[in-house]
């Protein structure tokens, strides 16, 4: 079948996905048939199927031989063909289901990792995004994470074949898939480095990586890096900044499930494929569809989680399953603020902020700090002394005091800018300071209704 906008005889321009003004189409591949393709949906809600080849502006189109070696070589993985499915419900239910079934990680996790799957199938209408990353050692289950959750992302490109970051580069900004990486392929500082960049700059839409390729020419080339990203690495980034643009699921703490497969066998990528079959014909359907951006404050969590699953909220349109969705972020925070808070830094700055809210007071002491973090860490043999307090507020916490008669004393107003930044690093909201308690979905929706469509995108 062939699909004439206007008639041309230029060689063809090989695209895995392309977008007109009313209509969008995505490359399929069929291993079976060894043909690849393309399904085409339009604003009037006409799908048309197994296109061969499309003629846009005096431009012919293609899609990528089934010969190509990320094809052939399942580099990328494509739906095989776009297929009814019965609602969203059904499914963010096949998702989950399939990641249970495959990976062992937290409930609340494989909540967020379900709905992670059915963003990626829609984050080009976003300008920001959140990455997801599995946290863990040498043969803690990583490499299944990557897989089991991958494997249902859009257009997710495995880039354990490569031995240097060049080819990913190139491959992001020609595919804009769903980027799939472990650290472990790159086991060079140099390839680290250039991976980091990628991460850096690819949580928003319009920033660019620049590299000058070529031998004896320089020349720099910009990549679009944009688009989601599963990792897993064995630590956590240095940089904080970046650090905070994951969701982070530590596995390999507890004993594996027994129910979970020791391998993978042809089940697992059926399943798979089944499901994305599922989520093309989704995405086809509510491309074009306005869609409202949340801007809606979930109260008792972290100001930058709240903004880094905002774009999750956006893609939902039934409350109850939003609502759902809250409900398990609230839960996330909690354990993010209980394993940032096993450290006597953190003990330290919420006590002073605990006591500048119930003191009242312009100042305290070190030892008004070091009696409330012993009271409130309950743990005898560790005590803190004013001495170790006094060093953790200048070296560790960069926090000023100076000496008085009653002793060493921390002024608010003069460390107010370091205070609200380890506030913010340490995860402590106002609700921690006030004591106050708050349910799982206590929400407080001030969504701002702003549709955004294709077109006003940018505006």
């Amino acid at each position: 079948m062939q699909n004439n906008i206007e008639t041309t005889t230029d060689k063809p321009i090989f695209k895995t996905t392309l977008f007109t003004e009313d209509a969008l189409y995505e490359m399929v591949y069929n291993q079976i048939t060894n043909k690849t393709s393309y399904f085409k949906y339009d604003k009037h809600g006409d799908l048309e199927s197994f296109i061969d080849e499309v003629e846009i502006n005096g431009k012919k189109y293609k899609p990528l031989s089934p010969d190509h070696a990320l094809v052939e070589k399942k580099v990328i993985l494509f739906p095989t063909q776009a297929t009814p499915y019965v609602n969203e419900e059904e499914i963010l239910k096949e998702i989950q289901e399939f990641i249970h079934k495959y990976v062992d990680i937290s409930e609340i996790f494989e909540q967020i990792a379900t709905y992670y799957v059915l963003f990626t199938w829609m984050y080009d209408r976003f300008n920001e995004l959140p990455y997801l990353r599995a946290l863990g050692d040498f043969g803690s289950g990583k490499s299944r994470f990557l897989q089991s959750i991958g494997c249902l992302c859009y257009k997710p490109v495995f880039t354990g074949g490569a031995t240097t970051p060049s080819p990913i580069f190139r491959i992001i900004n020609e595919v804009n898939g769903t980027l799939i990486i472990d650290e472990a392929d790159f086991k060079f500082s140099d390839a680290t480095s250039e991976i980091v960049k990628i991460l850096n700059t690819g949580y928003q839409k319009g920033i660019s990586v620049l590299r000058s390729e070529g031998k004896g020419v320089f020349e720099v080339k910009a990549y679009n890096v944009y688009c989601p990203k599963i990792v897993a690495t064995r630590e956590t980034f240095s940089d904080k900044a970046l650090e905070s643009r994951f969701l982070v699921e530590e596995i390999g703490t507890s004993k594996l499930r027994v129910d979970i497969p020791r391998t993978l066998n042809e089940s697992f990528y059926f399943e798979a494929e089944c499901i994305r079959n599922k989520l093309l014909m989704w995405r086809l359907k509510n491309y074009f569809e306005p869609i409202v951006r949340r801007e809606e404050t979930i109260e008792g969590i972290h100001p930058r989680l709240n903004q880094i699953v905002i774009p999750l909220l956006s893609i939902i349109k039934d409350e109850d399953i939003r609502n759902h969705l809250k409900s398990f972020i609230v839960k996330y925070n909690s354990e993010l603020v209980a394993d940032r808070g096993l450290s006597w830094e953190s003990d330290i700055v919420t006590a002073i902020l605990r006591l500048e809210h119930d003191t009242q007071a312009s100042e305290i002491t070190t030892k008004q700090i070091t009696d409330y973090v012993n009271r409130e860490t309950d743990i005898s043999d560790e005590s803190l002394q004013p001495r170790k307090v006094g060093w953790y507020l200048r070296a560790k916490l960069q926090l000023k005091t100076y000496k008085t008669r009653k002793g060493y004393v921390l002024n608010f107003k003069k460390n107010t800018e370091k205070l609200d930044m380890w506030k913010e690093r340490f995860g402590i909201t106002d609700i921690d300071i006030m004591g106050e308690q708050v349910n799982d979905v206590n929400v407080m929706d001030i969504t701002k209704e702003k549709e955004v469509t294709p077109q006003n995108l940018w505006n």
